[in-house]
């Protein structure tokens, strides 16, 4: 008899070149076991080489689509990507309350605040930033910021591990449940060590630093990882830890692809590859 599996909301935007957005947490949803739902929030242009435009999606047609899925299909868990301009952050929380999705819900949300390319530079404009600040982290179970992101967010430059617990400190303040501050970008590093706090429990997880340029949609692949996680069932940091182990084996795996920056590969999880 055919299971219904779990599913997983990503509000996201489409990335043209396949490795980010709602197309890599697509997949990583796929290879997770859970059936994906989505909520467009722009299309972009982009390819390896980086973004070159994007248009927004109405703000009507977004909130529109998570009503449509969440009322009909349910939702067990769900993400945020990138989302533009504080217009559609707003109306993402307001809409996210109305279906019951968010921390003081039985439906996870995690918030993988998307504010900086690749070479680090501010996506959003600052009243954006705000609106993430005010709006998304509130009613966050967990929030996933890269360094770059932590700066833009809270002013605190990630330099060490003294600087990611005042990061992870500072972010704390805005209010989500769980902060995980992400060590990737830590170059200077022999691991990658990423910290999970409640403010109360504090976990170092550690995994080895993997020596490749093709880390596109990285973050996004880790992002949907927990959220995957989190809609079977697991608590944050079982589901951090899995995830955890699900995109280091998805950095060795990627490969290049175009000129520029490769995507990370979740197709080891295929029982046959070709």
């Amino acid at each position: 008899m055919t299971v219904t599996p779990r599913t997983a909301l990503t509000i996201a935007g489409s990335d043209s070149g396949g490795g980010a957005g709602v197309q890599a947490d697509l997949r990583t949803f796929f290879a997770n076991g859970v059936h994906g739902l989505v909520a467009l929030t722009a299309v972009t242009v982009q390819n390896s080489l980086g973004v070159q435009g994007f248009s927004e999606i109405p703000v009507d047609v977004v909130t529109a689509q998570i009503k449509a899925v969440a009322e009909d299909m349910g939702v067990n868990a769900a993400k945020t990507g990138m989302l533009a301009t504080a217009e559609i952050i707003q109306a993402v929380a307001k809409t996210l309350d109305e279906v019951h999705i968010g921390r003081t819900t039985d439906t996870p949300f995690v918030v993988d605040p998307v504010a900086a390319s690749m070479t680090g530079h501010a996506l959003l404009r600052e009243e954006a930033l705000e609106a993430i600040r005010t709006e998304l982290f509130p009613r966050a179970t967990l929030i996933t910021p890269n360094l770059d992101e932590v700066r833009l967010l809270t002013g605190v430059s990630v330099t060490d591990t003294k600087s990611q617990y005042t990061a992870a400190e500072a972010l704390l303040e805005f209010g989500s449940q769980w902060v995980l501050v992400k060590g990737g970008h830590l170059y200077d590093a022999a691991d990658c060590v990423d910290l999970l706090t409640d403010g109360s429990a504090v976990i170092e997880l550690s995994g080895p630093r993997i020596d490749t340029e093709n880390t596109h949609g990285g973050g996004d692949t880790m992002a949907s990882a927990i959220t995957s996680s989190l809609a079977k069932g697991a608590d944050v940091p079982t589901a951090v830890a899995e995830a955890k182990r699900f995109i280091e084996r998805c950095v060795l795996e990627a490969y290049p692809l175009g000129a520029g920056v490769g995507p990370v590969s979740p197709f080891w999880r295929l029982a046959n590859p070709q």
